[in-house]
């Protein structure tokens, strides 16, 4: 009988030991070795680039920033003379009362055209400080973009990785799944032969149907992260290669990284520049209360516009010269100025704020990355020590020192630690990109994506100094 045990234990330790290999296998091509090439598999560099190209909110936040560029003719266009052509005509029924008593009655046509043209000669520098907020509006509102550029390709970097751990779970589930069956067979088979009691085959079923949960938990989790991976980048996943992280491009340091990250990261320019923005609005504030000056010309042609009689026409040309100044507008201006003052104290406060956030995070992200090289390190370690146990226990196992469940359960052990391993890794490659991001370096160009670069600059030039005209440069 111990014979008969000793040498079922051997074949159960030998399929065990073919299984631990299958999944080894799959996590080594999930993480640690390139898969064969194919014309359908995509790497992460082509994911980023897809998503850079076509992630809907990445262009709604350039079209948002294009809007924006619109803002510097809107100011401009206080330099330039206002123009205004009017014409009008009715019908005019007239009566007068002469002097002596006699009244005179008419049906008129009256109509009048002309044309007027004011230009600005001075309004208290309002007009050149609204240029120069409106561009700092720009500046601000590229640094905003890039911000959200960094957060679709981190996006796409979680959904990319999240895909490949959790195919490779998948088939570390189903090669579980298949051992389990297979050891549920045997059991049943010795059962039948009066080897082992009915608690070993209720153990062995019990250990089958929790591989069957765990292998349905991944298959869900896999279809989510396949959702969010055609959410974000914009096609269904393929076949993936596996990911790296991008320690070339991460600072030495800590304090480099804090230093880069109050410095480098847009969402801190973006506030610096909002702050500029704030203290010319000051200005602007500030110009309502100095005098202002205009010229204006206008001309114009009138028929049958007089009722009385002896004029049926009138030709008019004039150009007149204009200064106001304020006396007193009831303290709106200096309302203005006050609330001006308040939003630039407010806007430097957030600029603290975001430098803070800015130097926390890129802590967080050095110390996350950091940490995510030891749990790798401690999870390849504790495979490797998983598998030495479980080929001890089918070597004791062979021998009659253990049971078929002792083995069941080093097999579990050593599945779930190359379960570790997987999340390690993919935690891995996610926390160099999130510190990439921290610091403000999660771009096309430091990445070398094969996609050509979205310059804002190019349709902020297009529109700068546009006169007219209805359309955009894209032609909408």
């Amino acid at each position: 009988m111990i014979g008969r045990t000793a040498r079922a234990g051997r074949g159960v330790a030998r399929r065990r030991s073919g299984a631990g290999h299958v999944l080894a296998t799959w996590t080594a091509l999930a993480f640690s070795c390139a898969l064969p090439s194919a014309a359908s598999a995509e790497a992460l560099p082509d994911a980023l680039a897809r998503a850079y190209q076509t992630n809907p909110q990445l262009n709604a936040e350039r079209a948002r920033q294009r809007a924006t560029d619109e803002n510097v003719p809107q100011a401009l266009a206080g330099y330039r003379p206002q123009i205004v052509a009017s014409l009008s005509a009715g019908l005019q029924s007239v009566r007068n009362l002469l002097p002596d008593n006699t009244i005179q009655t008419g049906n008129l046509k009256p109509w009048i055209i002309g044309v007027t043209v004011t230009q600005s000669l001075f309004n208290g520098f309002r007009t050149a400080n609204g240029v120069r907020a409106a561009e700092l509006q720009v500046q601000s509102g590229r640094e905003a973009l890039r911000n959200v550029g960094q957060g679709v390709l981190l996006d796409a970097v979680t959904a990319y990785t999240n895909v490949l751990a959790n195919q490779s779970l998948v088939e570390a589930q189903r090669s579980n799944v298949a051992f389990l069956r297979e050891t549920l067979s045997v059991t049943q088979r010795r059962l039948n032969a009066g080897d082992v009691t009915p608690t070993d085959t209720a153990q062995a079923e019990a250990r089958l149907n929790r591989g069957l949960a765990d292998l349905n938990a991944a298959e869900v989790a896999l279809a989510v992260s396949q959702a969010t991976y055609a959410q974000v980048i914009g096609n269904a996943p393929s076949q993936l290669r596996p990911a790296e992280a991008v320690d070339r491009y991460l600072p030495k340091s800590r304090e480099d990284a804090m230093t880069m990250a109050i410095r480098q990261h847009p969402a801190v320019m973006a506030a610096s520049f909002d702050v500029d923005v704030a203290s010319t609005n000051i200005r602007i504030a500030e110009g309502t209360l100095l005098p202002s000056a205009t010229i204006q010309g206008s001309a114009s042609k009138s028929r049958n516009n007089d009722p009385t009689p002896g004029t049926s026409a009138e030709d008019q040309a004039s150009i007149v010269a204009k200064v106001m100044a304020s006396i007193y507008d009831g303290g709106q201006a200096a309302a203005q100025t006050r609330q001006a003052k308040e939003i630039t104290a407010q806007s430097r406060l957030v600029l603290d704020q975001v430098r803070n956030q800015a130097r926390t995070a890129a802590v967080s992200a050095w110390v996350a990355n950091e940490g995510a090289k030891i749990t790798v390190s401690a999870s390849e370690s504790e495979v490797k020590a998983a598998t030495v146990a479980l080929q001890g226990v089918q070597r004791e196992a062979a021998s009659g020192q253990r049971t078929t469940v002792d083995v069941l359960n080093s097999q579990a052990d050593l599945i779930q630690a190359k379960a570790r391993l997987i999340g390690a890794q993919r935690d891995r490659v996610i926390a160099s990109y999130t510190l990439l991001s921290a610091i403000g370096h999660l771009d096309v160009k430091t990445l070398n994506l094969n996609t050509p670069d979205y310059l804002p600059e190019v349709h902020y030039h297009q529109v700068r100094d546009a006169w007219h005209g209805l359309r955009t440069p894209s032609g909408q």
